[in-house]
């Protein structure tokens, strides 16, 4: 008896292990009111044998009271579990549910049909693999289905099932289904992500049962799969990205003194030990030291593998960061475009500040302007002032601090976010990353004619000069302030449009209150970072002087800058500078503002030009500037 046990455990354990490396599928069904998508739902579950009695035998007694197929068992009910939803004959939240075959395991989203309730759509879309447009044979491609695919577009899915069900309404007529095909075909023309190879056609009736689960006999001319034999061997493992590593962190661990992880879920790519990677935003690298699991290590991990990861040297890295091949990395900014469904009742006003989180980030933020508000429903493109409850638009978004992303089309874990209300901590929208915006490049799609907003380029021409930032860098007394103004003095002589940004006269105003710490000179840097770019865009020559003694700051203020960054390090010696003071702040000795003294100055190794100002007078300095704007082609 006791041998028969341990068979008998032998089996489930096999069984349990094969069930585990089965395929999962995401999938969600959506369409008109009333176009049978719980139906279909409750079909697949029956059909697959994947309901127990006493659950089918609750239904049955369901359908007396509460169903919609008369005599018939009312499948929808296995979908429709609220009571209030039931009476009301709707459904109106998105209902997941999880079944199995012996190819697959399939978690399905349910969605509302009503186009109040875009944001639920969105919602159970977010994370699937195929989508289940229904289309009633009766009434063929209409408005909503049009919403709903665009939707579905959006949000990367690559693979469609159109359904045309209540088929044995039309007496399973192919003259009705091909005519449906073929408005369907010439509709997803218009979407980017809905081409001919991802689309599918099944001639279906839910209610009956036809080419659901089983072939009908009903439709002899079709020849296509049925729904399920669809849903079982659709390729998915294709659509992972395998290319692109994206591994934000969630959390920096250390047990103990002899350990320092960074854990997380793989996003995309895959991570091998020895691999170089590069923390994001700040720039800093290293190499893989051991991929840590609860199982142990690895010698590599793919997506969606929960790791801890050891670096090689001890750099600064954070919740939030992101890791990526150094030669693969995502883009770094804190401006880009955005597909944005707004969920709340509240509308989207531009200027207003929200928390952004991406992935696991969080910056505060701002929209700076709404593109276009699109129209679901025929989906063509409206100005607008601001976003309202289930509407979608194409907005410009504004982060207080650079972040790294990818498009959402190609890896939707970086190129996605959520908006949350600082007020209520409620999610407010969700988003998709289009791009960054090109400096300079009217995108308001409103201005014709004489009235173009004036670019960059042209205030440049006008100027007749290249606009750029000279960033210059160093402690206290190393003759920042002076050689800017300096330089100012050289330029402006010459004709040029120039303007200093110190950072002792920023913290008068801009940044009045900041402290002098490291952090409080990464802020000062930051602001007086943007007010460049600003100067940059308006065809001026920007010369900011500023500590910055921290690489990650500066780091952050070239991303803010772009290519219109030139860095100049002053590299003085720490006793010349102290003996100069010209701020006081070493005599003053207050601890934990004295760069040099108090915390460190991290020595830029990225510097366009390096001046020792202890042995170069401001006349040999200011030249050496002159010359390296030259050498760039700048003046």
């Amino acid at each position: 008896m006791s041998h028969q046990s341990d068979l008998i455990g032998q089996d489930i354990l096999a069984y349990l292990a094969q069930h585990e490396r089965k395929e999962l599928l995401r999938f969600l069904t959506c369409g008109n009111v009333d176009d049978g998508k719980s139906t279909l739902i409750g079909r697949l579950l029956h059909d697959s044998k994947m309901i127990y009695e006493d659950h089918l035998e609750a239904i049955t007694k369901d359908s007396k009271k509460s169903g919609t197929t008369g005599e018939e068992v009312d499948l929808a009910l296995l979908v429709d579990g609220l009571q209030a939803e039931r009476e009301q004959g709707i459904t109106i939240d998105v209902a997941y549910r999880y079944f199995s075959t012996a190819k697959r395991k399939f978690i399905i989203a349910d969605t509302p049909g009503h186009e109040q309730y875009t944001r639920n759509m969105a919602t159970g879309a977010s994370t699937c693999d195929l989508a289940i447009i229904l289309i009633d044979a009766r009434h063929g491609v209409q408005t909503q289905t049009k919403r709903h695919s665009f939707i579905a577009s959006l949000l990367g899915i690559k693979h469609i099932v159109v359904a045309v069900n209540k088929m044995d309404l039309m007496g399973f007529d192919q003259a009705v289904f091909e005519r449906i095909c073929d408005d369907y075909r010439q509709f997803a023309a218009g979407l980017d992500t809905l081409d001919g190879n991802s689309v599918h056609f099944v001639p279906m009736s839910a209610l009956k049962g036809d080419n659901v689960v089983n072939r009908s006999e009903q439709s002899p001319w079709y020849e296509g799969q049925t729904l399920m034999e669809i849903l079982e061997t659709v390729e998915i493992a294709a659509d992972r990205n395998l290319k692109d590593l994206r591994f934000p962190v969630q959390l920096v661990t250390r047990p103990n003194l002899n350990f320092r992880g960074f854990a997380g879920t793989i996003a995309s790519g895959i991570v091998h030990k020895g691999d170089e990677l590069v923390v994001l935003p700040s720039g800093k690298s290293s190499r893989v030291k051991s991929i840590v699991t609860f199982d142990g290590e690895l010698e590599a991990a793919g997506p969606g593998q929960a790791v801890t990861l050891t670096l090689e040297d001890e750099i600064d890295c954070s919740r939030g960061d992101m890791l990526a091949h150094v030669d693969n990395r995502p883009l770094v900014g804190d401006q880009f475009v955005a597909n944005l469904v707004w969920m709340a009742e509240q509308p989207m006003q531009p200027g207003r500040k929200y928390d952004i989180k991406r992935a696991t980030s969080y910056s505060p933020g701002s929209f700076t302007r709404i593109q276009q508000r699109i129209d679901v429903n025929t989906l063509e493109a409206q100005s607008a002032a601001e976003l309202g409850l289930n509407e979608i638009g194409v907005v410009e978004l504004s982060l207080e601090r650079p972040i790294a992303y990818d498009a959402y089309l190609s890896n939707p874990t970086s190129g996605s976010f959520i908006v949350i209300d600082r007020m209520t901590n409620a999610t407010v929208a969700a988003g998709m990353i289009v791009a960054k915006p090109l400096m300079g490049q009217n995108t308001s799609g409103s201005q014709h004619g004489r009235f173009a907003h004036v670019s960059a380029r042209e205030r440049a021409e006008r100027f007749g000069q290249e606009p750029v930032t000279i960033l210059f860098t160093g402690l206290s007394g190393s003759g920042k302030s002076s050689l800017a103004y300096a330089l100012e003095r050289k330029l402006f002589d010459a004709g040029r449009a120039c303007y200093v940004l110190d950072g002792k006269v920023l913290r008068q105003d801009l940044s009045k209150g900041l402290t002098q710490d490291a952090a409080g000179r990464a802020e000062n840097l930051h602001k007086g970072a943007r007010i460049a770019r600003q100067m940059n865009e308006a065809g001026l020559i920007a010369l900011g002087a500023f500590v910055a003694p921290t690489e990650e700051s500066r780091a952050t203020a070239r991303y803010i800058l772009g290519d219109r960054c030139l860095m100049v390090h002053l590299d003085t010696p720490l006793d010349v500078c102290q003996s100069r003071d010209p701020s006081g702040l070493y005599a003053a000795n207050v601890p934990g503002t004295v760069p040099g003294v108090s915390y460190p100055y991290e020595a830029p190794t990225d510097a366009d030009l390096v001046l020792d100002t202890a042995n170069l007078d401001l006349e040999s300095c200011v030249d050496k500037v002159i010359g390296l704007l030259r050498e760039r082609k700048l003046v």
